[in-house]
């Protein structure tokens, strides 16, 4: 069983339905509103623990009963709470979503007590990083905690995995210690400093992003998958078909599928592909961490796709630079 931990947030979901996103300015009636559980690295962390790896969460949240219910939440999904920090002046962060009948979404968040979440923070709980084989951040924190994390943990020789969601200019940072950065194309645009409706090609957006020192570059594509960038090439892993009825959170269990797979020692390759499988699945159900696949499905999906195509190489397209 790998460990994986993830230095990231959480925040009260509020959910409404639309038939479609409203356009700016537009107002439109909407149904089932209901109040669930949502944050980037929440949502990491639950399916992390669903696919099987010995999972914490590292994160602050408010002295308040949204609080108290997320450790609660943790608790139930078998994730550790032993880095679980509060702040005393900011309320546990709220997130507004809009889905669309169609799958897509519109979300606005207020990221409350995890723009508290600091450097100092992380040293006075390391060995929740130390103790990891992978460590795994979205952008829902301070961008200067999730690369502080991803310093701590490069130095023990543990791998990294930074999520720029919500995405923000990353030119002039660090990456050096980063060995995987998985935006999605729109993501790949603004880390780069360009308008988010660039023309620029994906295999583009990844080299550009190497450049700014991560090891590896993977992109997520929703319906179409994902494209891997490194030094050496690219490599194309479609996603399996579905029948999409909720795409909101796709995203982290596309990372936590990756984390998992790095953090048992499999080939980069192999763990982009569980992390495919698993965003993919999650799709096919409502809400966030209640969409989430455990391992046993994940596996029976990667065995199918091992029948009908090989193996992993005959089924990723790896192109030399």
């Amino acid at each position: 069983m790998g460990k994986v931990t993830v230095i990231g947030s959480y925040i009260v979901a509020q959910v409404i339905d639309t038939e479609r996103i409203p356009l700016e300015g537009e107002t439109l009636t909407g149904g089932n509103y209901h109040v669930t559980h949502g944050g980037k690295g929440s949502n990491m962390a639950c399916c992390a623990s669903r696919l099987g790896a010995d999972t914490t969460f590292f994160g602050k949240v408010g002295r308040d009963t949204a609080g108290d219910n997320f450790v609660e939440l943790l608790r139930r999904e078998r994730v550790s709470t032993k880095a679980v920090l509060y702040s005393d002046r900011l309320p546990t962060a709220v997130g507004f979503i809009i889905c669309g009948r169609n799958g897509s979404n519109a979300i606005l968040i207020d990221i409350g007590a995890n723009g508290s979440f600091t450097p100092e923070d992380l040293i006075a709980r390391r060995e929740a990083i130390d103790g990891a084989d992978v460590t795994l951040s979205p952008l829902e924190i301070p961008l200067e905690t999730a690369l502080a994390g991803a310093r701590m943990a490069a130095l023990q020789g543990k791998r990294t995995i930074l999520n720029p969601a919500p995405a923000c200019d990353l030119r002039g940072c660090d990456l050096s210690s980063v060995f995987v950065l998985t935006p999605n194309e729109t993501e790949a645009r603004i880390c780069l400093g360009l308008a988010p409706d660039d023309k620029r090609d994906t295999a583009e957006l990844g080299e550009g992003l190497l450049r700014l020192g991560a090891q590896n570059v993977v992109i997520t594509l929703g319906g179409r998958g994902a494209l891997w960038v490194w030094p050496d090439g690219l490599g194309e892993f479609p996603a399996v078909p579905v029948a999409v009825v909720d795409a909101v959170g796709a995203g982290d269990a596309f990372n936590a599928g990756l984390a998992v797979g790095l953090s048992e020692g499999l080939p980069l390759p192999e763990a982009i592909r569980m992390g495919v499988v698993a965003g993919s699945l999650s799709t096919t159900r409502r809400e966030t961490i209640d969409s989430y696949p455990y391992r046993d499905e994940v596996d029976r999906h990667l065995q199918k796709l091992a029948r009908c195509q090989g193996t992993f190489d005959s089924h990723v397209a790896l192109e030399t630079a």
